[in-house]
């Protein structure tokens, strides 16, 4: 038997943050099912305190998750997922972003301008990559 996975990324603002993921994949940012929100909240399920407004949309408070427009629906799937610590310590695992024949200097500025920081180029044998974090502090390699 085998089975799927999404990664998930604890974060302090699920939706900044995958706002920024998704623009900086490529991906897209899941959309809200608002009525299916609503529906929620007016049945008892869920609180008004369990629910944000974010860029106009009606969401969960807790939780975003992007996805690959080009890939089967869902497939590969990041979420982003509210929790009340602040990252402390280096990711025990992070996205290596492959990035083809872009560009890597170009890219790191890009991103750099948009809130990601260098931490380190890397090397082995004839590989390299670029050490970066994301606006929260999550680390991920460009390669």
């Amino acid at each position: 038997m085998s089975y799927s996975f999404q990664v998930t990324v604890d974060c302090a603002a699920p939706h900044p943050l995958a706002d920024w993921w998704a623009e900086t994949l490529g991906w897209q940012v899941e959309p809200s099912n608002e009525a299916f929100i609503r529906s929620m909240v007016e049945q008892g399920f869920a609180t008004d305190a369990e629910t944000m407004t974010h860029n106009g949309v009606l969401v969960w408070r807790e939780g975003q998750a992007i996805s690959d427009p080009t890939g089967p629906p869902g497939l590969p799937r990041v979420l982003f997922q509210l929790v009340p610590e602040p990252k402390t310590v280096k990711n025990r695992m992070h996205l290596d972003v492959r990035i083809g024949d872009d560009n890597p200097a170009v890219l790191r500025a890009a991103l750099e301008a948009r809130g990601a920081t260098f931490l380190h180029n890397g090397a082995q044998g004839p590989n390299t990559w670029i050490t970066m974090a994301d606006p929260e502090g999550n680390e991920f390699c460009l390669s």
